[in-house]
Parts: C-alpha cells; sequence; structure tokens
C-alpha cells in the first residue's frame, strides 16, 4: 500500500481554518468555530497518519513517521501560538506579555519558526512521493533528501527574518567610506564640545528624502558632543514662515545659527547631485561652526619683499602661490588681507590682526619691519614665517629675536624623498615623518612616516650660540629623518666631510609669556613650499597647515582632523602618460593572449597525448 497524501491534504486544509479565524476574521463567535474546526482538523489529520504509518509496508513506514514528526512539530508551534494569545490569557487570567513579558517575546519568535519547520518540509516531502507515486516501495533516501532541503530552507527563512527584525530594531548603517564624510571629525567633534553658547541647526529637506537621512546622521554624531548643539529639521513648503525668517527660500539648506549670525550651506535634495557636496560636508560644517562660535578674524600677510602670495608677481613668477593656504584660513574663521609699508608694517602690526604671515621673502626686511613684527610678538602676537634657503637670511634679525637661526643650506636625501622628474635633483624634495608631541603637530604625531611631510628645497634651523637671557621658549616640531645631509656644494650626491647626515631641524614653535593666555606664540618653518598650493594638497601638508594656525590662534584643544572625501585629480608626466597608454593598448592585451595561447596549448598537448594500453590478462585468469 502506497502512502497517500490525504493526510496532509487535511493537515494543510486545518492550518487554513486556523489562519482565517485568528488573521482574517480575528474576533467573533466565527472567529472561535473556525479555529476550533482548523484544530480539529490539524489533530485528526496527525491521527490519521499515525494510524496509516502502522499500516504502510515496512519500506515505507519510515516516511509515514517522518511526516508525522513533521506534523507534531507544526502542531507544537500551533499550541505556542495560543499560549501567548486570547487562550493563554483566559487561562492565566491575564495576558503574557503583561505577566511575563521575556516568555511571550520568546513565544512570539518561537511559534512562528516551528511552524514553517513543520509546514514547508511536508509539501517537499509529498512532492517528492508524488513523484514515486507508482513505485511500489518509496526510496527513502530520496524522501529523506527533500525533507533535510525543507528544514535547510525553513531555518534559512528563519534567520533572515531573525536578522531582518534586529536590524531594523537596532536601526544601524554601516557606512563603507563611500559617504565617510557624513562622518564628523575629531576637529569638528572638538570644536563642538568646546561650545559656551547654543548653536541651532536646521535641515531643510523634503520628507522621506535620501540626503536628509545622511546629513542628519552626520549631525547626530555631533549632538551627543555638547548639549549646546540643537537639531531640528524642518521642510520649507510646510513651514514658509520660518523658512522666511531664516533666510531660506527652498529645500536643501543647512542653516547653522547663533543668535542673530546665521550661516547656509546648500545641499542639493538628490542624491546623485548631493554626493560631491557630501563628500566636503564635515569641512563645510567645520567652516561654519568656526564662523558663528568664533566670529571672523583678520589674517595679514606681508607682503613688500617679494613674498608669496595670492597671485604670481610676474610673467617670470613661477614659485606656487599661496591660494589654498588663504581658502584653508577662510575655513578657520580668518579674513585674508595683505600687510606692508603702505598698510603700516613698518610703523605698527594693525590691532586687529589675529595672525600675521610671512611666506617665502625674497628681499631682507627693513630695521622698522623688523622692529615692528617683534613688537607684535611681545604684545601676544602669532606669527607663522616660512623661509627658503635659495633666498639667504633674508629674516635673520627676526629669528634673532625668536631665539633662532636659519642655515640657507638646501638640505636633501637619497632614500626617501619625492621623486618627480627622476632626476637626481629629485633628492631636494624630502619627506619626513620626524613629529615631535608639541601641541602644533600633535595629530601628525599620531601617524609618522604613515602620514609624511613633503618639502621642496628645505632649510634647517638651530638656535644660537648664546641666547639672550630674556628669550623666549624654543621647541623644534619637526625634524628630518637621520639619512638627510645637508647638500653644501648642490650635486645633489652625499659626499661626506662637512657635509653631514642627520636630523635636521625643520619647524620650530616660538613662545614668550607667563601663561598660554598671555603669551606669543611664532612658529618657524625652513620651507615655504611645504604651505604653497604645489604641496599642501598633500594631506600631511594640510594637517600642518591646519593644525598650525590652531596652535598660534589659541585653539590647540582643536585640533584634529576633518573628512574630506573630494577626488584629488591624478597627475601623470608626459612619460607617464605614454607609459600608461601603451600598457593598455598592447602589454595588457598581450599579456592576455599570452596566458590564453599557453592554457590552450596545454590542454591541447593533454588531449593529444596516446593513452597507456592495459595489461594484457594472464593465460591462468578468468
Amino acid at each position: 500500500m502506497a502512502i497517500r497524501p490525504w493526510p496532509s491534504l487535511a493537515y494543510a486544509a486545518g492550518l487554513l481554518f486556523i489562519y482565517v479565524g485568528e488573521r482574517i476574521l480575528a474576533a467573533g463567535g466565527a472567529s472561535a468555530l473556525l479555529t476550533v474546526i482548523g484544530m480539529a482538523v490539524v489533530l485528526g489529520a496527525a491521527l490519521w497518519r499515525g494510524l496509516g504509518s502502522r499500516k504502510a509496508p515496512a519500506g515505507a513506514r519510515a516516511t509515514a513517521r517522518m511526516l508525522l514528526l513533521l506534523y507534531g512539530l507544526g502542531a507544537l508551534g500551533l499550541v505556542l501560538h495560543f499560549a501567548g494569545g486570547d487562550l493563554g490569557a483566559h487561562l492565566w487570567g491575564r495576558p503574557l506579555d503583561s505577566r511575563m513579558p521575556r516568555l511571550a517575546g520568546a513565544l512570539a519568535v518561537l511559534w512562528p519558526a516551528l511552524m514553517l519547520a513543520g509546514t514547508l518540509p511536508v509539501l517537499l516531502v509529498e512532492l517528492s512521493l508524488a513523484g514515486m507515486a507508482h513505485a511500489p516501495v518509496p526510496d527513502t533516501r530520496r524522501v529523506r533528501a527533500a525533507m533535510l532541503s525543507g528544514l535547510g530552507t525553513a531555518l534559512a527563512l528563519v534567520f533572515c527574518f531573525s536578522a531582518a527584525y534586529v536590524a531594523a530594531e537596532r536601526n544601524l548603517k554601516v557606512d563603507l567610506a563611500y559617504f565617510r564624510s557624513t562622518r564628523a571629525g575629531t576637529a569638528t567633534k572638538k570644536l563642538v564640545a568646546a561650545l559656551d553658547q547654543p548653536v541651532q541647526v536646521y535641515l531643510f529637506f523634503p520628507p522621506a528624502n535620501d540626503v536628509a537621512e545622511q546629513v542628519a546622521n552626520y549631525f547626530a554624531d555631533l549632538t551627543h558632543e555638547s548639549s549646546q548643539l540643537s537639531v531640528s529639521r524642518l521642510d520649507q513648503a510646510v513651514d514658509p514662515a520660518r523658512a522666511h525668517e531664516l533666510g531660506v527660500s527652498g529645500n536643501g539648506v543647512i542653516v547653522v545659527a547663533r543668535d542673530k549670525r546665521r550661516e547656509q550651506i546648500a545641499v542639493p535634495v538628490k542624491l546623485e547631485s548631493a554626493r560631491s557636496k557630501l563628500r566636503t560636508l564635515d569641512q563645510e560644517v567645520y567652516k561654519r561652526l568656526v564662523i558663528v562660535s568664533r566670529g571672523t578674524r583678520v589674517a595679514y600677510f606681508v607682503q613688500g619683499h617679494e613674498e608669496r602670495t595670492f597671485d604670481p608677481i610676474g610673467e617670470t613668477d613661477r614659485r606656487a602661490t599661496v591660494r589654498l593656504l588663504r581658502d584653508l584660513l577662510s575655513e578657520l574663521g580668518f579674513q585674508a588681507k595683505e600687510l606692508g609699508l603702505a598698510q603700516g608694517l613698518g610703523h605698527e602690526v594693525p590691532a586687529d590682526a589675529g595672525l600675521l604671515l610671512m611666506l617665502g621673502p625674497k628681499r631682507p626686511l627693513m630695521p622698522p619691519e623688523t622692529d615692528s613684527l617683534l613688537r607684535y610678538f611681545d604684545r601676544k602676537g602669532r606669527l607663522l614665517v616660512a623661509l627658503d634657503p635659495e633666498n639667504g637670511d633674508t629674516a635673520a634679525a627676526l629669528l634673532d629675536g625668536l631665539s633662532l637661526r636659519f642655515n640657507a643650506t638646501t638640505l636633501a636625501n637619497d632614500q626617501i624623498y619625492w621623486a618627480r622628474t627622476r632626476q637626481k635633483s629629485d633628492r631636494t624634495g624630502i619627506a619626513t615623518g620626524g613629529y615631535s608631541s608639541h601641541a602644533s603637530v600633535a595629530t601628525l604625531n599620531q601617524f609618522g612616516l604613515r602620514l609624511p611631510l613633503v618639502l621642496l628645497g628645505a632649510g634647517s634651523l638651530s638656535r644660537p650660540d648664546k641666547p639672550a637671557p630674556d628669550a623666549p621658549s624654543v621647541s623644534f616640531v619637526v625634524h628630518t629623518e637621520a639619512s638627510t645631509w645637508n647638500d653644501l656644494d648642490g650635486n645633489f650626491e652625499f659626499d661626506g666631510g662637512k657635509e653631514a647626515r642627520k636630523a635636521y631641524e625643520l619647524a620650530a614653535a616660538v613662545s614668550k609669556g607667563a601663561t598660554p593666555e598671555e603669551e606669543g606664540r611664532a612658529l618657524v618653518l625652513a620651507d615655504s613650499d611645504a604651505l604653497a598650493d604645489e604641496l599642501i594638497v598633500n594631506r600631511a601638508n594640510s594637517l600642518l597647515a591646519f593644525n598650525l594656525v590652531r596652535w598660534l590662534s589659541g585653539d590647540e584643544r582643536l585640533a584634529g582632523t576633518i573628512n574630506n572625501e573630494e577626488d584629488v585629480p591624478v597627475r601623470h608626466t608626459r612619460k607617464q602618460d605614454v607609459a600608461w597608454f601603451y600598457a593598455s593598448v598592447f602589454a595588457v592585451p598581450a599579456l592576455v593572449l599570452g596566458i590564453g595561447f599557453t592554457v590552450r596549448r596545454r590542454v591541447s598537448r593533454r588531449r593529444a597525448a596516446p593513452t597507456r594500453p592495459s595489461a594484457p590478462p594472464s593465460e591462468g585468469s578468468s
């Protein structure tokens, strides 16, 4: 007698009655009637299958018992369902979720898993038996394989549903670095933590917007740093009065406000258009927070001695400009202005000077200018001086007042350097990871040579032999690698003798005053190229400029990193472009064809090789 599918059909019908009674009708007499009928049909199907398993042939008995076990698993799921529902509440006097909430939660998860594990395998087993309907005895291995496939599928579905439930409850998002800039950098977090007055942020975006979610997640990280920062999400179409008050005419705007000072950041509402803006979001937010919380200060660039400036000086000036440094100062809340004899440098530094920069002067300062700068330093002034060895010691008197000396001999390194042209002259483009623990380079000190600073034709600094009694405090904060030498003869080769390999000092932090709030500060760098546009795009150089300005302005506690995922263009020399062209057009295709030809030839040889004939049978073998 073959195993019939009728008990399984009855079992499925009973489950259907229970579903209609519990989920569709949900309440009333008809619901209870259908539920009772469904339970009776399920139990009857299980009894039917149990009686049938006794009368089944010996070969089919194991299959019938297998189906009976699956029925029992599904019935157990139904029992757990009713125990956690209205029936359990009637039996125990009150709902289970109020009496034992943890047990109710466990039953709510367990009963669907048992129902799925007891129902899906039955379907696959019946389909397997249907394919063997005319066989006198069903193939037990085939039936078992069908049952295990059903159980595996059921458990996989349970895992997927569980993972989806946990993910929905936890509501966590994993950032795979494409929008890494929508995570606040350490500098921005420190700035928010230092807020002493409330700052409000208003996000104007339409509802259910992907860009708004990215922006909201970014500011959610910042609100954890300080209670002084509050974030509100608005829709310009829903709240036009509030938008008009804040000067917003449409969605896609972030407003950072403090009192009556307001700064806006425009972000497109479509994700495709907003990607470039999201990459620099942390940088833009940092800039606006600095403006509203610190106000605008003035940074004066000393001019009149052919220093580096924002535009080339004539057609013969091939030096890189400092436009990017000016932009960085703007992001830190500084307004860039020029200062020379015409603006009063020979008499006095303006009183509104928050920072004074002199970058790569080609001609010496006049004595009144030097005295003016030193008086500014003594009055808690902040100086950034960068010199170049090819211009000589153009600020000797100024450095003497800062208890420093500039050695105008170009340094070189034949082991760690920036290979620009593949010539020996590249050795003057030295790279270093030698940073001290001083506050002005504390961020770079964490990385060392993993984030090397690049300098192009640097001199070196040292202290005078006999400093004055009232000389300011000097700390050397950046030095070269020990393989660097002073190239006295300019042949880019280490010749020994007076040329010595050692760690030369590249930057010095100078301070003078009783307390940090009352002291003047100066930072002297032995190469102005390190802050020019050509090199400041290097991550270490931009971090150096950022942290130096922070230390000079007295905000060293706010030093850190700003996330910026903006794409940097890849620049190749003409020789590199030619090499890449021929490699991609000829070399790579030739390599692929060569590998394919070699593999194909080996396969053909194996197929053409004659097979060894087997040994003839011996005479005595049968």
